[in-house]
């Protein structure tokens, strides 16, 4: 199997433990001569009932915070030549969902993502990640 394409999703609040999720997605895109794709999500309050609390351009505000933290992350774990190189990616929704339809419409043959503070119905999976493995087509690696 080729891998073309790393998507590698990432909790931009947790950079600290994001690190290894990043260095180990690089490994891999690097081993394979792949593109790293970086993706993550901000959630979408906009249609819910907690969404009339927040201003017109929330999200907009979001995305652009999202988008500057997320190349922080980066360059702190990876640094600026890698970063560089890597595409940034900012979905607005359900992490599961969003990650899984990029990894579908960008073509990415491998995910990596982390596994964190999981319930035991997780199946010692975090939610997001339980989800990712389960529904996705491409390879799924997950960090723990």
């Amino acid at each position: 199997m080729t891998i073309n394409t790393v998507l590698c999703a990432i909790d931009v609040n947790r950079p600290d433990t994001e690190a290894d999720v990043l260095k180990r997605a690089w490994k891999l895109a690097d081993a394979e001569g792949a593109q790293l794709d970086v993706i993550s999500v901000v959630p979408d309050f906009g249609m819910s009932v907690v969404g009339g609390y927040f201003e017109d351009d929330h999200t907009t505000k979001a995305v652009e915070k999202m988008k500057a933290i997320l190349e922080e992350v980066v360059v702190a774990a990876l640094g600026p030549e890698v970063n560089a190189k890597t595409r940034h990616l900012v979905a607005i929704g359900k992490a599961y969902q969003e990650i899984l339809q990029v990894a579908e419409k960008d073509g990415a043959d491998l995910i990596v993502l982390g596994a964190h503070s999981p319930d035991l119905k997780d199946y010692l999976l975090g939610p997001t990640a339980a989800r990712v493995v389960r529904h996705s087509t491409a390879s799924v690696y997950v960090v723990r």
